[in-house]
Formats: C-alpha cells, structure tokens, sequence
C-alpha cells in the first residue's frame, strides 16, 4: 500500500522556519524544509491539520505559533465539530488545529495525535481515483466532498477536499497562483497530480522537526465549512 513517506514545504529562509517549527509545534522527522523562492500568491491550495486530544492543547500549540511569529486566521473557538483555531506560519503555510473533544479532560500535554496533510481539489472524485490507481487506499470517502487515505505507517495521512470548502474552512479566499511551495515523498511517486500537487520517489533529507504521533481523529472533527 503506498503512502507518505515525506512531506517538504519550501521556505525562503529554512533556518528560520525549523526555529518556528520547533518552538510552535516541537515537530521534527514529520515535516522537511527545503530553501525555495519559487514565485507563489494567494491560497496555495493545501493546508496542514494537527489533532490533538482536547482545548487545552489546542490554545497551547496556536498560542505558541502565535508567539513564535505565526498570524490568527482563526481564533481558537468551539465548533459544530468540536474545538479548534487556524494559523499561517511566517513562511505562508496555513496549519489548522482542532480536537472532537469541547472539554478538557486534563492538563495540556502538547501532544500531537495525527498530522494531515489537506489538499484542495477541483474535482474530488476524480483525483481519489487518480490516487486510488497509484496504490494508495482509501479509507474513509464522503460522496464527492471528502477522501482520506490509509497512511500505514507513515507519520502524515493524506486527504482531499474541494479546494473552495478547504479555503473558506481555514478562512482564506480560494484564489491563487504559482507553486504550491510543496513536495510529497512516497512509494506512489514520482507524478504530479490533476491539480499540480508534485511527488517524489522516497522521502528527501532536508531540515528535520518532531512530533508525537498515535492515534487518529475522524475528518469532521476538524474539516467544517462553517
């Protein structure tokens, strides 16, 4: 079963945004930086999800971003779905954090359940089936509106959204051009899918962060278009 192997984002200035990853998120071997200046604007057409298990966590983790430099595009706040919040990175990639959980159970941990990586399609249905030829396996799918994939082992699920629904959820107008600043790793690659998401074969080396991992988090608990 194919699936992720590594996710790079590329920044401008990787030095400062391991700093950022470190201190607003404590990620490590999840996410790779990769220096880039390839032209971009507006919406990039993916984000990135953190679960975690409960509000205190959630306010902890954007608290932090926030104080290391990220900007609110979303206040922390309950929802249909259950609690969470939305920021940029200073590098420009949008991160959303949230739990299905509207109380807190505990003390904050910091502890990062699941990390997923959105992408935000034109035509749902016809990329799942693109991916579905490639060898990865789909394991849950929402009529024509959502697919998440199996991630195996891998540290970042994959899933899909219609490009406008994954926008207006995160806060952000659903325009924008020029590269994704992203590259997928993994054993499905090397392609670029319908909508110019690009893989790789294997995982690269750059920059590397940590995050704790176990568990998972259904979809809706942090997907809304409210």
């Amino acid at each position: 079963m194919a699936s992720i192997e590594s996710v790079t984002l590329d920044v401008a200035d990787p030095t400062a945004a391991n700093h950022f990853y470190t201190a607003a998120f404590g990620l490590d071997t999840q996410i790779h930086l990769r220096a880039s200046e390839a032209p971009t604007t507006g919406f990039r057409g993916f984000t990135l999800a953190l679960t975690v298990s409960q509000p205190a966590t959630v306010n902890s983790l954007i608290d932090a971003a926030l104080d290391a430099g990220a900007t609110a595009l979303k206040p922390a706040a309950k929802s249909f779905w259950g609690y969470g919040g939305v920021v940029r990175a200073p590098d420009g990639t949008i991160w959303k954090v949230a739990t299905s959980a509207k109380k807190d159970t505990g003390p904050d941990t910091r502890q990062i359940d699941e990390i997923v990586l959105l992408l935000g399609v034109a035509d749902v249905a016809a990329s799942k089936r693109f991916y579905v030829e490639r060898g990865l396996a789909v394991a849950k799918s929402f009529s024509r509106m959502y697919v998440e994939f199996a991630a195996g082992s891998s540290p970042v699920k994959l899933a899909l959204y219609r490009r406008r629904a994954l926008a207006k959820d995160v806060g952000v107008a659903p325009d924008g051009t020029g590269s994704h600043r992203l590259m997928i790793g993994g054993g499905a690659g090397p392609f670029t899918d319908p909508d110019g998401f690009a893989w790789e074969a294997g995982s690269l080396t750059p920059t590397p962060r940590r995050a704790t991992t176990d568990g998972a988090t259904p979809p809706e608990e942090w997907l809304s278009t409210k």
